[in-house]
This record gives structure tokens, C-alpha cells and sequence, in this order.
């Protein structure tokens, strides 16, 4: 959530920067100033209101020592008018808060001065590309045919058992899944990144606290009688651990990996493009995020998405790196890096990875604060990234390794796959 300060004292700039993220800011800052101008007013007659009593009860207490009870009993009556004045100026307060609070929260996050303008993923810039794009034998097919040719991953078991975008991995495409997801893990924690292993619903308080609520509300499953949501990602559990806590500077840089299956409803999601493992509604992934200190926040992106090239390069993957436009950013984000790995089959690029600087944003929102060498509270700053979500990772590993015996594992792997082939 933006500061209501800087929204206040920089209009015209919160307004130029959201319209990089084609948002029409507007209206909607127009009315959060009408709103904070209410709330001021209220809570200065409020406040005049609560002093007054206060002062008229000294004043009473005087008087009822000095013999002077008729005098007090007339203050009295005052004070008692006062106290319904500051029951209606409370609820009103409270009123104007929570309207307020429900318009601040409809504003994206501003993006960074250097996020491009354009309005979709075409106008996204490509900053650095690595890998050789593979060249298949003659009988190469697209990931979903070597699935079932090898029995490693089940679309159609998957739709009978839940529905489309739920498969089931048997065999060697299940051990591969595990084998990857201790093959990240185990890097993360050699960087330095505690390992958490987090619940998979989350309360509402948490959905808003990283921004899912109220922007992708109908992009979550949502268990309505006890009002918990499955988790898009292992960010928003991890993330509010945080919430409404206060750390030490010296804790700097806080990290934290954590393995989870995620949900995603991805509704309206169909054709060629979402085909096998391209896009599903339950998918593992393994996730970094890290509370760091302002000054720190950019320094620790780049040293994050350093990282992430690393997982790739290990995997032997060929992979491009792309910084988001204002008009394909998420939501909370104010710079974002998206990882693609080519898909030699499908030849296109996937997309595998997003490491993400929310600056303040979600701190704000989740009261994650830590106090400065002067004593000081101030917000921190939150980052995360995708390292790995796995199902384009696996995709692009079957089809990009395909050979005519088999699918071969790539060297770094195969220690925790314990096979060098998939045949």
C-alpha cells in the first residue's frame, strides 16, 4: 500500500508514475485526498472534543472541593454532551478510516524510474541472454507426448481425479519433481536462506498483507466457510511472518526459502498455449524471499536474480532475462526481472521465474517495520523471487534433453534424481 504522506506531497508524480503502469490514478488519488481531508477535520473536532472533557473534569473536580456544586453539576451536563459528540465523531472517524483504507488499497504499487513504458509482455525488455538454444533429433515432440510415451506424468488420470491442471507424476517424473525441489532447496540454503516449511491456507489478513487481496481475489481458491485462501505462492505465508513485527537493523538481510505446492485458478486460461505443463492449477515451486533494509533493497534484487541465472545455468538451460513494462507488472510490484527458458520442442520461450523489488508496498500494508540506529521505526523493504517454479522447468528439461535413446538428466541433477536417464 502507498504511504498516504508521499501520496499527499508528491500527487502529481504518483499520478505520472502509476501511468506507466496504465493505471488512471486520477480519480481514485482525488478521492483518497477528499477522504484524508475528512478524516483530519473529524479527528481535529474529535480531539478539541476529548480535550474539553478533559479539561471540564479538572475543572469539576475543583469545583466540587471548593463547595461549588451547583457550578459543577452544570459542567457536568456539558461533559456529558461531550461524551455523545465523541461517541459520533468516533464512529465517524472510523468510518471515514476504513472508506479511506478501502481506497488506498485499490492503488498498484509505483514502479521504479527505470521500468520501461508499454502496455503487454511484447514491450518488455530484454536485458541479458544466455544458453544454446538445442538442436533436437529428427523425431522430437513437445513435452506432453514424451509424457505419456515414458508414463511419467498423467494429464488425463489428473482430470479424472480433480480436473485440467492437475496431473499426476508416477515414476521417474514424480522423482524428478522431488529431485528438483531438493536440488533448489539445497542451493538456497547454502546462500544463506533459512528453510521454512509453511501452512498452504492462508487468513485474509495475509492475502492483503502481500497485496493477493483484494487485487486477485478471483484468482485464489478461496474456502469460504472458514474464510482461508490456498496459497499462489509460498511468498504471501512467508512474507507475513512479518507481519506487524518490528525488527532490529542489524537482522539485515533477512532470508527465507521455502518449498510448497501452489493454487491458481487461472480462469479463462485455455488453448494451445496452456497445453500439459504450461500452465496448471496446482504446480510446485520453490520460492526466495528477503526483508532487507531500503538502502539495500536493489542491490540485494540484482545479487537475487544473479542467483536465479545460477539455478539455470546448473540445469544447463537456455534462458533469457526480461525487465517487465509498466503495463505487464504485477500489482505490488516496482521492479520486476521475469526468467525464460526456451522450450526446444515447442520452440518458444517459458516462463519460469519472476524476482520481484515491492519496495515498501507490502511492509506498509502488513506493518513490517524495523528501528534505525536512532531509535526510529521505519518500513523495510520486501523482495522475493521464484527459484523454482517447476512445471516449464520440467517441460523444457524433457524436450530440450530428448534423444533417441531416452531423456537425459542433466549433470548437476543427477545426484538427487539418482538416474542419468529417463527411458
Amino acid at each position: 500500500m502507498l504511504q498516504l504522506n508521499y501520496i499527499r506531497e508528491n500527487t502529481a508524480e504518483v499520478i505520472e508514475r502509476l501511468a506507466v503502469k496504465n493505471f488512471k490514478a486520477a480519480d481514485i488519488i482525488q478521492e483518497i485526498l477528499l477522504l484524508d481531508n475528512q478524516r483530519r477535520e473529524c479527528q481535529k473536532k474529535l480531539d478539541d472534543s476529548l480535550a474539553e472533557a478533559n479539561n471540564l473534569a479538572r475543572e469539576i473536580g475543583n469545583l466540587f472541593k471548593t463547595g461549588k456544586q451547583e457550578e459543577a453539576n452544570t459542567l457536568k451536563a456539558r461533559t456529558a454532551d461531550l461524551k455523545v459528540v465523541s461517541k459520533e465523531l468516533g464512529d465517524k472517524l472510523d468510518e471515514i478510516e476504513n472508506k479511506l483504507n478501502q481506497t488506498l488499497v485499490q492503488l498498484p504499487n509505483l514502479p521504479h524510474h527505470s521500468v520501461p513504458r508499454g502496455k503487454s509482455a511484447e514491450d518488455n525488455e530484454c536485458v541479458q541472454q544466455e544458453g544454446i538454444i538445442p538442436q533436437l533429433y529428427d523425431k522430437a515432440v513437445p513435452h506432453w507426448d514424451l509424457c505419456t510415451k515414458y508414463d511419467i506424468i498423467d494429464f488425463e488420470l489428473g482430470n479424472k481425479i480433480t480436473g485440467a491442471g492437475f496431473p499426476v507424476y508416477k515414476g521417474k517424473g514424480a522423482k524428478l519433481q522431488r529431485a528438483l525441489i531438493n536440488f533448489f532447496l539445497e542451493n538456497a540454503t547454502e546462500k544463506g536462506y533459512l528453510e521454512i516449511q509453511p501452512p498452504l491456507m492462508v487468513n485474509e489478513a495475509s492475502g492483503y498483507g502481500t497485496g493477493q487481496l483484494p487485487d486477485k481475489e478471483g484468482q485464489m481458491y478461496h474456502a469460504t466457510i472458514d474464510n482461508l485462501y490456498l496459497i499462489p505462492t509460498a511468498e504471501v505465508p512467508i512474507t507475513n511472518i512479518y507481519r506487524n513485527v518490528i525488527l532490529d537493523e542489524k537482522q539485515f538481510p533477512v532470508k527465507n526459502t521455502a518449498y510448497s505446492a501452489c493454487f491458481r485458478r487461472e480462469a479463462g486460461s485455455y488453448g494451445k498455449d496452456v497445453r500439459g505443463l504450461n500452465r496448471l492449477h496446482q504446480f510446485d515451486k520453490v520460492e526466495i524471499v528477503q526483508i532487507q533494509h531500503p538502502d539495500k533493497s536493489y542491490e540485494t534484487l540484482e545479487q537475487m536474480r544473479e542467483y536465479v541465472a545460477t539455478l539455470l545455468r546448473k540445469l544447463e538451460l537456455p534462458f533469457r532475462i526480461l525487465k517487465l513494462c509498466g503495463g505487464d507488472m504485477s500489482f505490488t510490484s516496482a521492479l520486476t526481472y521475469d526468467f525464460e527458458v526456451y522450450s526446444a520442442a515447442q520452440q518458444k520461450w517459458l516462463e519460469v521465474s519472476s524476482v520481484s523489488n515491492f519496495e515498501s508496498f507490502q511492509a506498509n500494508r502488513m506493518k513490517l517495520r524495523y528501528r534505525d540506529e536512532n531509535g526510529k521505526t521505519q518500513l523495510a523493504h520486501t523482495l522475493n523471487g521464484s527459484a523454482l517454479a517447476l512445471p516449464r522447468i520440467v517441460a523444457s528439461l524433457l524436450e530440450n534433453n530428448q534423444t533417441a535413446e531416452g531423456i537425459k538428466i542433466p549433470k548437476a541433477l543427477q545426484a538427487f534424481t539418482k538416474f542419468d536417464i529417463i527411458n
